[in-house]
């Protein structure tokens, strides 16, 4: 069932509360006034390799003669792509390098190399989703109107059809994304031509990209367009999957918890730094992994500092777990194997009606 008061389910005094507010804003400050010239470069890093890595994976499609160089250079653009989206597009429009002040590496002028509009997924992503993380009715990243994942989504005759709907999301997750952020800004904007903006803004910027990927890029190939047309699609289909294991295994394994929308009335700092550790999962994944997935696979201090560099996270993550031990706060962490099992498990377990599932039955317990 859906929490209705964070304190009451850990079972924490008032006094207790702040404190842990007050340890989690000191690892926040610490962090903080210690950004300097070594996270500038860390940063400035990624974009020189990440540009370089998409460049020489496309050289060797175009130049290629041989299905293992295709295949070496497409699995080489489909994590150049991944870097670009998570590492670089996700984590810089989320504002984790405003502070260097640059204009070229800042949130409100960077747009990612994908389908939808970085300004509307801002407002979905950095706000509907990360202050109301896991909300009911609050956070729309909560099964992205597709899938069903927690019992308190009362199920459909629909949710049926979700391996196949699951599949789709997986396989076609940017279009999901831009998509979601298109409903986003339709349901906060009160303007009908507003409204039209933003979708002259969106389908402005699909045209963009589906242009460069399927038609531009390949044209510069001439004789061999179909080898770099096939290999655009399938890099960004990779990387379109490998979102979607970062996301979904931080957001959906058990112990990931949803919310009643009454935690928000009148909730103080420490019960928000509290909701966002409960409703929230990491993974263990190696370091070239981990720069390809933006880091997320520390989903809990990402959602606890959501606007701290990517490339902190680690060293966090050891000062977050002390705390979690000390206040025997639950952390949520697993093998990423382990815990996309968990995520299938649940997605497809509430699929069923509650009393087919023992999945929705054991979670409203």
């Amino acid at each position: 069932m859906a929490i209705t008061d964070v304190s009451t389910y850990l079972h924490l005094s008032s006094a207790d509360v702040e404190e842990i507010a007050y340890e989690l804003d000191v690892i926040r400050r610490d962090v903080e006034e210690s950004l300097g010239a070594e996270d500038a470069a860390y940063i400035r890093r990624v974009i020189h390799f990440q540009r370089a890595l998409d460049v020489a994976a496309r050289l060797v499609i175009a130049g290629s003669r041989s299905k293992k160089g295709w295949l070496l250079g497409t699995c080489a653009l489909a994590y150049a792509k991944s870097i670009e989206n998570m590492e670089l597009g996700h984590n810089i429009s989320h504002g984790q390098w405003d502070w260097m002040n640059d204009p070229e590496i800042h949130s409100n002028t960077w747009e990612w190399d994908m389908v939808g509009h970085s300004a509307q997924w801002r407002y979905s992503h950095n706000y509907r989703h990360h202050v109301y993380n896991n909300v009911l009715g609050m956070d729309e990243d909560i099964g992205y109107r597709l899938l069903r994942v927690t019992p308190d989504q009362p199920w459909r005759g629909w949710y049926l059809a979700t391996p196949l709907r699951n599949l789709v999301l997986a396989a076609m997750f940017e279009w999901g994304i831009a998509l979601h952020g298109l409903h986003s800004e339709r349901l906060r904007l009160d303007s009908p031509d507003a409204v039209a903006l933003e979708k002259r803004k969106f389908f402005g910027k699909a045209a963009r990209q589906l242009a460069k990927d399927y038609v531009f890029l390949p044209a510069l190939s001439l004789r061999r367009w179909r080898r770099t047309l096939t290999a655009n699609l399938t890099a960004n289909v990779l990387r379109n999957l490998w979102v979607y294991v970062n996301i979904i295994c931080g957001h959906i394994p058990d112990g990931a918890e949803t919310f009643d929308p009454a935690v928000v009335e009148d909730e103080t700092k420490g019960e928000w730094y509290l909701r966002q550790m409960l409703g929230t999962a990491n993974f263990e994944v190696s370091p070239l992994l981990a720069i390809s997935g933006g880091h997320l696979c520390y989903q809990i201090e990402h959602h606890l500092f959501p606007d701290l560099p990517s490339n902190r996270l680690s060293q966090v993550s050891v000062r977050v777990r002390e705390l979690c031990d000390k206040y025997d706060l639950p952390y949520n962490t697993a093998s990423l194997p382990r815990q996309y099992f968990r995520t299938q498990r649940i997605i497809h377990g509430l699929a069923f009606p509650d009393w087919l599932s023992s999945i929705g039955r054991r979670r409203r317990e």
